[in-house]
């Protein structure tokens, strides 16, 4: 996510999911929690809000310092490893938004 902010990226992945389970909104009743995958490590992290606390959509600004490479002003994440992709988690296993739509699809 070098290119753009990461927030922007966010935006876009959202606008091409929205109205699936590759989004919270659409899969978060499953059980589905918000999360990035690095790809070159395949280490998870859970979405969290800056305090730590569970965020319910993708936020970056609680991503630990190892996957964030650059913050503004006010200390908000701008931009993450490109090897970090969003996804989901559910009962321990990663989901890419690909993944998590269709098997929300193939749930209904």
């Amino acid at each position: 996510m070098n290119a753009i902010t990461a927030s922007q990226q966010l935006r876009e992945e959202n606008t091409r999911h929205a109205g699936t389970g590759g989004v919270s909104a659409g899969n978060a009743n499953l059980g589905f929690r918000p999360a990035f995958r690095d790809r070159m490590t395949a280490r998870v992290y859970l979405s969290c809000f800056a305090d730590g606390r569970a965020a319910p959509f993708h936020l970056v600004d609680g991503l630990p310092s190892e996957v964030v490479e650059d913050r503004d002003a006010a200390g908000h994440v701008t931009r993450i490893k490109e090897s970090l992709e969003s996804g989901f988690v559910r009962m321990g296993q990663f989901f890419t938004r690909a993944e998590a739509s269709a098997l929300v699809g193939a749930a209904h």
